[in-house]
């Protein structure tokens, strides 16, 4: 998929680029839908959404998804208020639901690392589901640390900071309808 790269004056000053417009992000919400409902077509599935930066992505998805869906959140921090992850994760919201017997989506805003996730696979896995599968909007190119297979990936990222769409710098710049690139000089 080619990049698109817009700069245009309706621009904050401090992103430098459009990666992802909101037809672009709108057309991998229904792929990933489409393929999730002839994946799980007939089975009750729970997606977990973990917030904050996939709840724009998951409501969306969810709407993409024919069939039985229940959802529940979790909130878990590894990079605080910074640009890049800490490698220290916490869980600061646990699930409200037992996974316990059920189809498990981890729905992601965006797969760099893998750190994060790679502990949250291993904190459900202990709880028993019948399976756990990830779905994430962005796969970031070179970044992973660890081997954490993604069933679902919308668009692949370069390596940049990105913000947008969920997507967040210290609470920042979530409500953008697009993925740019955020200027460094952004991150102080």
């Amino acid at each position: 998929m080619q990049l698109e790269h817009m700069r245009h004056e309706s621009l904050p000053a401090d992103i430098t680029k459009v990666l992802f417009s909101e037809q672009q992000i709108k057309e991998a919400v229904q792929r990933i839908g489409s393929q999730i409902t002839r994946d799980y077509s007939g089975q009750k599935l729970l997606l977990i959404t973990v917030l904050k930066g996939a709840f724009i992505f998951m409501a969306d998805l969810v709407r993409a998804i024919e069939g039985h869906v229940e959802i529940d959140f979790m909130a878990v921090s590894s990079y605080g208020a910074e640009a890049k992850s800490s490698g220290i994760v916490r869980i600061i919201k646990d699930l409200n639901t037992s996974v316990e017997g059920r189809h498990v989506l981890i729905v992601e805003d965006i797969l760099d690392s893998g750190l994060t996730l790679k502990y949250l696979i291993k904190n459900l896995k202990s709880r028993g589901p019948l399976s756990i599968e990830v779905a994430t909007l962005l796969f970031k190119e070179g970044k992973q640390q660890t081997n954490v297979q993604c069933r679902y990936i919308g668009l692949t990222c370069p390596d940049e900071f990105v913000v947008g769409y969920g997507l967040d710098y210290a609470e920042a710049y979530r409500n953008l309808p697009y993925i740019g690139v955020l200027a460094p000089s952004a991150c102080v």
